[in-house]
């Protein structure tokens, strides 16, 4: 017997090729409720087939937290649980038995690991905590984009991990995300002093290739009293880095990236940057520090900042080409071999490593 009514929501856009995979995994839930804001395709009528109840309004103008708020006034009133995800979004089997299982009456919320992308063999790809399962009352969207839920509930606010609660997202690459970029602006807007908010335009800034919007913006937020996470902090800089390495001001790229590592030192991302900054300009030394300094740090903080590049095998190649250059053939062959390792069909690697071979075979041939 089920604990808890368990009802799930989302919205919809012509989303027609995925519901049936949706509907499939949200199947356990007691409800399952869509707000469609405006499907031109037959997403509507294959929902409806399926057993969700389908609400139509178009929201304009368009905001994210609008338009889920709306789709949550639509969860029955007695539900215990709502579960918010998208339809490009999929929950492995079981997902109710495990959250059933960890929640309890005096919790507000729950956290699951989230898989936001994978690799071509559908591995894992990059992974963080999500929090979008929640109590019925008390909670709303907040933000035009990246929208997050605000809890207003009178019992003090407690959330409960759900081990083994994993929910994989495919997303569809064909649609645009043009509307991020004007949807960010006008949420630092309404609230300039959110650093998150003011960290994602900055970054959107660096994406469309705004370098001196992205500086100016990544700058507002490391001044913001807010922004105190140091990691968040780390990844401004870095991009700070990248724009100015992008507008060919390698000094201050240089100068940012340093700043990134000293401001949070336990993390490989601003190791690999400055790395990879280092191979631009062939300083095979300060490639090599870079290298041994990223891969001395074995565990990944886990978060959504995390960038899979930093573990996988990129190190070990730029490792295998510094060493290379300062002429230790020995650790340049054995970098060469672990890079392989992780990217066994990748051609480049594969000749770098024969060509490390046939360096030290040479070699051995002149000392006999």
């Amino acid at each position: 017997m089920n604990k808890y009514k368990i009802s799930v929501y989302a919205i919809s856009k012509n989303e027609e090729d995925f519901v049936d995979r949706w509907m499939d995994a949200v199947s356990e839930a007691d409800e399952v409720i869509v707000l469609d804001t405006g499907s031109t395709d037959n997403t509507v009528e294959k929902l409806r087939s399926r057993g969700a109840k389908v609400y139509e309004e178009k929201i304009a103008p368009w905001r994210f937290d609008v338009a889920r708020n709306r789709a949550m006034e639509k969860v029955a009133s007695d539900a215990d649980i709502c579960v918010s995800n998208d339809i490009d979004e999929v929950f492995e089997s079981g997902w109710r038995k495990k959250l059933e299982d960890a929640w309890k009456r005096e919790h507000t919320r729950a956290k699951y690991m989230f898989v936001w992308s994978h690799n071509e063999d559908n591995s894992i790809n990059k992974q963080f905590p999500m929090e979008k399962i929640h109590r019925r009352h008390g909670f709303k969207w907040i933000h035009p984009v990246h929208e997050i839920l605000q809890y207003s509930g009178l019992d003090k606010e407690a959330s409960v991990w759900v081990p083994g609660l994993i929910l994989h997202h495919y997303p569809d690459n064909t649609k645009p995300r043009s509307q991020y970029l004007p949807l960010l602006e006008l949420s630092v807007e309404e609230d300039p002093t959110n650093d998150r908010a003011t960290f994602w335009l900055g970054r959107e800034y660096m994406y469309y290739k705004k370098y001196r919007e992205s500086i100016e913006t990544l700058k507002k937020h490391l001044l913001l009293p807010s922004a105190t996470w140091k990691e968040e902090r780390s990844a401004s800089m870095r991009f700070i880095a990248r724009c100015y390495d992008e507008l060919k001001v390698e000094t201050e790229a240089i100068s940012w990236l340093f700043r990134s590592i000293a401001e949070c030192p336990d993390i490989r991302e601003p190791y690999l940057a400055l790395a990879r900054l280092g191979y631009k300009q062939q300083n095979w030394p300060l490639v090599y520090a870079m290298v041994q300094r990223a891969l001395a740090i074995t565990n990944s903080t886990g978060s959504y900042l995390t960038e899979p590049e930093s573990w996988g095998y990129s190190l070990y190649d730029l490792g295998a080409i510094s060493t290379y250059h300062l002429g230790l053939l020995a650790d340049s062959k054995r970098y060469a071999a672990k890079a392989l390792s992780l990217s066994p069909h990748d051609e480049r690697l594969k000749n770098n490593l024969a060509l490390i071979e046939k360096k030290i075979m040479m070699l051995d041939k002149e000392d006999v």
